[in-house]
């Protein structure tokens, strides 16, 4: 049976572009793999604490070693990363929050990027453990930031692409739905043109 990681990060439950093509996607992946799991993980509505000393802590003392206290700490940390090697394929809404990803999203990226776990060191670097999965990452933005002089102040999918890439997930593919606060028809032709790349990924 295959599973699907459904993430939301957008702050609005209602009128958010980024939620409305994940519901989008979400549909027509199910359509496709009728009896198939999914998983939706809504960051907004269930935010995650951000990383602390006591986190960190757990996080670098061997398994067997941790205190009652620590193994407290990380049991979240270890559902996340749990519920991410599990899935097949993740589907991912961002909405761009001054230039970059939501706060609440970035603190997903701490709980799950764990040493030992999502990727280990090496002696010739970093190598990724979460192999042999595809990752869509639906992308919302109000200017245009793919080319042009906004193009330099993108530190969303850039670096989302570049961060899974770091675990191991390398297919990754970034849907845009860009300029949807410039106007009526700029955010009716920005969700129509995303919906059409979702329709050929799924």
């Amino acid at each position: 049976m295959s599973t699907l990681l459904h993430i939301d990060s957008s702050a609005r439950s209602g009128g958010s572009i980024s939620r409305q093509l994940t519901a989008s996607f979400v549909s027509q992946w199910q359509a496709k793999n009728p009896g198939g799991k999914v998983v939706h993980r809504d960051l907004a509505a269930n935010a995650l604490p951000h990383l602390s000393e006591s986190m960190l802590g757990a996080y670098f003392t061997p398994a067997d070693a941790r205190s009652a206290e620590q193994a407290e700490v990380i049991k979240q940390s270890d559902a996340l990363v749990d519920e991410l090697l599990a899935a097949d394929t993740i589907v991912i809404g961002v909405p761009m929050y001054n230039f970059a990803p939501p706060s609440t999203l970035k603190a997903w990226i701490d709980h799950v990027f764990r040493a030992g776990r999502t990727f280990k060191y090496t002696e010739t670097g970093p190598v990724g453990l979460v192999t042999g999965k595809k990752a869509v990452i639906i992308l919302s933005r109000g200017g245009m930031y793919s080319e042009g002089p906004m193009e330099a102040l993108d530190f969303q999918g850039k670096y989302l692409k570049s961060a899974l890439g770091f675990i191991g997930i390398t297919d990754v593919e970034l849907v845009v739905a860009e300029g949807v606060s410039m106007g009526e028809e700029a955010a009716k032709q920005a969700v129509a043109s995303a919906e059409a790349k979702i329709n050929a990924s799924v």
